[in-house]
């Protein structure tokens, strides 16, 4: 870098006193200023090293022309720190673009693997991610063994073109001939025009791999380069078939018609056919006014149009066998009348507020409401919840069964519960007496006594949630946060607050571990408050955007169709 660049180190030792910085031109140590020695000067710094490098391309000018722009270049970049911090999960990594105070990554150190692609690719990635560690057979010779280590999606994983990290001697690669025969792997299980995710890392005998394919050196081949693939394909292909017990499919989701029953349309003659049959037999319809119809006689709905809820029907989790009688605090109706009574009691009013930022913020909220959505959470009957880890619970509105990330969702809720409630400036009250009157709604921005956090806000009451996130959720304080713009400030850490507030287990939990007793006491907790507080509260307080109808809130039945399938049957 240095022929091409400015390049200056920095760096110290536990032992030394002081840091060393040099700067470096054509390989060699130079002057870092006219008239000064190409030796190490002593300054200020801390343990470690940093390197720095500026004017990149400064004397070629022809490399400095074919540069695209300052975007597209930040973004390949970014790209590439992606992948390298998949590849080194112990390692912090964090990428900021100049001029910004938030960075677009950040990794923490002492991680996995698997939770760093959960961090950098999403929970849509991890939750179907399946892992393979292969190597070569006992019998090879030294200089020909090689292992390979995979993290991959599942069936159920599903995206437009194939995500695929290659790493050989931990250095990023490409390798299209073994894209293509993993692509192949996943022909007969993915509906076609389907790609799967695929992090695969390599370590080989260096003299076995020709690096002199491309001009960047960034696609190569290797000896054995056939049987390799075979053998990895095949690892992969076996786990595959032996988590394949069950599928999902997904279709494009019809949300509703209009949100009620009366937007089934009914031909003209079956409307005639279902009046003769409401009229009981013996009686006079001639002299019968319509209001007197509707009251003597109710009008019939069809079967399969016919919406079966009921405070009284059972969930998931009660068909559930309950070993221990004591886990029940009394019947489901008895908790149901209690829940409503506490919920009465404890309303949420918005304040009167003359921040703008804040008005612009709830103006926000609003405007992005969908009317349909936000009527089927309004009306949903709790089912059950599917599975703790992966944040999905089943509701139903109207004849409509509905898979929800019930996570998505209270990230939502607690964003806009979270929006702070004004202090005039002549309030009476000191800081402690507002804190300690309002603590669930008052969010004091830069007001931390001492320089230390001494409470987190309360935004629900009944609400408690898990604690194992608190110290990822004050070291994102710092660089998510932008601290330095009113409106920002106050979104981005309402973002992060209800980010800490969702439901679900912490980033380093790990799902193949048994859960002990404390952990399983926790989880019925959690799943308590899922239910009885959480999605109470979604149905009084939260205005669903369109945002969530991408991914989030998914309809998986619907019982007219269901009726055509009995029906042929």
């Amino acid at each position: 870098m240095s022929h091409v660049a400015h390049l200056s180190v920095v760096t110290k030792t536990k032992t030394d006193t002081c840091a060393w910085k040099a700067s470096y031109s054509d390989g060699k140590l130079v002057q870092p200023q006219p008239g000064q020695t190409p030796d190490p000067k002593p300054c200020a710094g801390n343990d470690g090293t940093i390197i720095t490098i500026e004017d990149l391309f400064h004397n070629t000018p022809t490399r400095l022309a074919a540069l695209r722009s300052p975007s597209e270049e930040y973004s390949r970049i970014l790209d590439v720190l992606t992948k390298y911090a998949i590849h080194n999960p112990n390692v912090a990594f964090i990428c900021k673009k100049a001029g910004t105070s938030a960075p677009d990554l950040a990794t923490p150190s002492a991680s996995s693997t698997s939770q760093a692609i959960r961090m950098l690719y999403g929970h849509s990635i991890a939750k179907e991610l399946l892992s393979a560690d292969v190597s070569s057979p006992g019998d090879q010779e030294k200089s020909e063994s090689w292992k390979a280590e995979a993290h991959f999606t599942n069936a159920n994983y599903q995206s437009k073109k194939t995500i695929f990290l290659l790493f050989i001697n931990h250095r990023l690669v490409e390798s299209s001939r073994m894209k293509r025969a993993l692509e192949v792997v996943y022909n007969g299980i993915l509906p076609k025009g389907s790609f799967p995710f695929i992090y695969l890392s390599l370590v080989i005998d260096p003299r076995s791999v020709d690096v002199n394919v491309h001009p960047t050196k960034k696609e190569v081949h290797f000896l054995n380069e056939e049987t390799i693939v075979e053998r990895i394909s095949d690892a992969i292909l076996e786990t595959l078939s032996s988590k394949g017990e069950s599928r999902i499919f997904e279709y494009q989701t019809l949300l509703t018609a209009g949100g009620t029953d009366n937007d089934h349309v009914i031909p003209k003659k079956r409307k005639d056919k279902e009046r003769e049959h409401d009229i009981e037999p013996g009686t006079e319809g001639a002299g019968i006014t319509p209001n007197a119809t509707q009251a003597e006689s109710r009008k019939k709905v069809s079967s399969h149009l016919k919406v079966r809820t009921s405070l009284k029907d059972r969930t998931l989790d009660s068909m559930f066998p309950i070993m221990n009688s004591s886990q029940i605090g009394g019947s489901s109706r008895d908790r149901e009348t209690e829940k409503a009574e506490t919920s009465q009691s404890r309303d949420i009013k918005e304040s009167e507020c003359i921040l703008t930022s804040v008005q612009t913020l709830r103006k926000n909220a609003i405007k992005g409401k969908h009317r349909l959505l936000t009527e089927i959470l309004e009306k949903h009957t709790f089912v059950g919840i599917v599975d703790v880890n992966q944040c999905l619970s089943l509701v139903q509105h109207s004849t409509n069964l509905y898979l929800v990330n019930h996570a998505s969702l209270a990230e939502e809720l607690f964003y806009q519960l979270g929006l702070p409630e004004d202090i005039p400036d002549d309030t009476p009250l000191k800081k402690p007496q507002i804190v300690e009157r309002d603590v669930g709604r008052i969010l004091l921005f830069g007001h931390f006594p001492n320089g230390f956090v001494a409470s987190l806000p309360l935004l629900l009451r009944d609400y408690t949630p898990n604690l194992d996130k608190v110290p990822s959720f004050l070291m994102r304080l710092g660089p998510q946060v932008n601290w330095t713009s009113e409106q920002e400030c106050f979104e981005s850490f309402l973002r992060e607050l209800a980010h800490f507030y969702v439901p679900g287990p912490a980033a380093c939990f790990d799902a193949s571990i048994p859960l002990t007793e404390e952990q399983e006491v926790q989880n019925k907790a959690e799943r308590w408050q899922i239910e009885h507080v959480l999605f109470p509260s979604m149905r009084r307080y939260l205005a669903a955007p369109k945002s969530l109808l991408d991914a989030d809130v998914v309809q998986v039945a619907n019982l007219p169709d269901l009726y055509k399938v009995f029906e042929r049957c």
